[in-house]
């Protein structure tokens, strides 16, 4: 079987982790990183990682174009950047090169971009890409729709240092309707990698839907299940809960 050739966007913490998941998955190669910081340039992800290959060339750039696509091809570009990072990037929907995003906070203007390059090519947006979040997110539409009338609350847990609300949070709550400001609750306590609960209340009882990632390499295997889904995708504009409804009415396998 042809491997899926990916290119990395982000190598911080959790882009390590995504890249190491990817090293360990024999149906991908993934060729090259892009990383902001100069340090360590001249490198390999798998080295850095503690593979004896020399596999994912660091290329320490803010922007890659047309030439950089035309001479390091890809089937995917997965970004664990940050919110400006696409732009870095936007050739690559010219080159035919799907994309997938993790970013947790897009802002309209962001969303606008990233809808036109959908045009050319296909985008997963996500702004949590664990499976595990995103069957949450499935889950929690449905029993919505049982009961409408359920009090729903939405308790998101992360390490003290997360200053900001969970971006999967807040889009729990849009796409249960709920108004972010009265219904999500954050709690910051130690290391949480992040745990989130949907609570619904209703006579006599209460149902609890809970995700927790217990490791950032959680997002490695979720960009892995995105990018499987995306390798025969046309043009378009994709969200990972969409993917697992899909696969959820149509009882396809996941992997």
């Amino acid at each position: 079987m042809k491997k899926i050739r990916v290119g990395l966007f982000g190598f911080g913490k959790t882009g390590k982790l995504v890249a190491g998941e990817l090293l360990q998955d024999e149906r991908f190669e993934l060729k090259w990183v892009v990383k902001r910081t100069k340090k360590r340039g001249e490198c390999f992800a798998s080295r850095l990682l503690g593979h004896e290959t020399k596999t994912g060339a660091i290329h320490a750039v803010d922007r890659i174009g047309p030439r950089f696509f035309a001479s390091h091809p890809v089937d995917v570009l997965v970004d664990f950047s940050s919110a400006q990072g696409y732009r870095g990037y936007v050739a690559a929907a010219d080159a035919g090169v799907r994309i997938i995003t993790a970013i947790s906070k897009y802002g309209a203007e962001d969303l606008a971009v990233l809808k036109a390059m959908a045009k050319k090519t296909a985008v997963l947006v996500s702004p949590n890409i664990t499976l595990g979040i995103n069957f949450l997110l499935v889950a929690s539409q449905v029993l919505l729709k049982i009961a409408p009338h359920a009090d729903v609350e939405i308790v998101e847990e992360h390490f003290r240092q997360k200053p900001e609300t969970s971006g999967t949070a807040l889009k729990i709550a849009q796409v249960l309707g709920l108004e972010k400001t009265k219904h999500v609750n954050s709690i910051r306590v130690g290391g949480i990698v992040g745990r989130h609960e949907v609570v619904f209340g209703l006579p006599n009882q209460t149902i609890r839907l809970v995700h927790e990632s217990i490791s950032r390499a959680a997002f490695g295997q979720g960009a892995i299940f995105g990018a499987l889904w995306l390798a025969d995708k046309g043009p378009g504009l994709y969200a990972m809960e969409q993917i697992v409804a899909d696969k959820m009415s149509r009882n396809i396998p996941i992997f």
